[in-house]
């Protein structure tokens, strides 16, 4: 065999590997988000604010964390975070699908906040609308929406129904953590690495795809 042959052979020996789904291993970085978001929903569990949400678990379609989302910067400010959506399958939830919630706003803005921020999606238009190419939150489409605050007991709202539950903790120099105007859409990029070839959301979703590391955000989720 030729040197440009064996050359030829070996590069398509390598791109075998890296499109099978072994190869997904390597996503490090999706493997990290996901054991951060299991350490957010035992956050959750833990948190008063949260103590009269818990009953609705058994009533929710899919659960959106994002375990860190970051705000910062001075006149201008953004913020964003990766985050995992787990859909319930029966007694069980479906392998993750990893996004990203993200949003610009003007202002006189200063010092940085973190938050950790779980969405739990109550309604089948809700997770459609998640599900889509890009959703944003308050844009009119007629979704219900009530936010719980970590630590904030009392602030807790009597009336619970709602299209999407938000549950957030927030630390910084902000007063509050708003996210009216936030884009969430799926991190294909993300998918791709995880699984090892491009695959949609509702794939993912329907568990027609196994993720190569298990589900840790669903196995804390069985204990709340």
């Amino acid at each position: 065999m030729g040197k440009l042959a064996m050359f030829g052979a070996a590069l398509a020996f390598v791109a075998l590997l890296f499109n099978t789904p072994g190869a997904s291993a390597a996503a490090l970085e999706q493997t990290e988000l996901l054991d951060r978001a299991a350490i957010t929903i035992d956050h959750m569990k833990s948190d008063p604010a949260f103590e009269k949400a818990r009953s609705m678990m058994k009533d929710d379609k899919a659960i959106l964390v994002v375990p860190r989302l970051v705000k910062g910067g001075f006149i201008f400010g953004a913020e964003g975070g990766d985050g995992v959506l787990t859909k319930k399958n029966g007694a069980g939830w479906s392998s993750p699908a990893f996004y990203s919630l993200g949003s610009a706003s003007f202002g006189l803005q200063a010092g940085l906040e973190q938050a950790e921020v779980v969405m739990l999606i109550m309604s089948d238009r809700a997770l459609e609308a998640v599900t889509r190419s890009e959703f944003k939150i308050g844009a009119g489409l007629g979704l219900t929406m009530v936010t719980l605050s970590a630590g904030a007991e009392a602030a807790t709202p009597p009336n619970l129904s709602g299209d999407i539950i938000i549950w957030t903790s927030a630390k910084g120099l902000y007063g509050g953590l708003t996210l009216n105007g936030s884009i969430v859409k799926p991190r294909d990029d993300w998918n791709t690495a995880f699984y090892g070839r491009r695959v949609q959301v509702s794939d993912i979703l329907a568990d027609r795809v196994r993720s190569p590391v298990g589900n840790p955000i669903g196995q804390h989720l069985a204990s709340l």
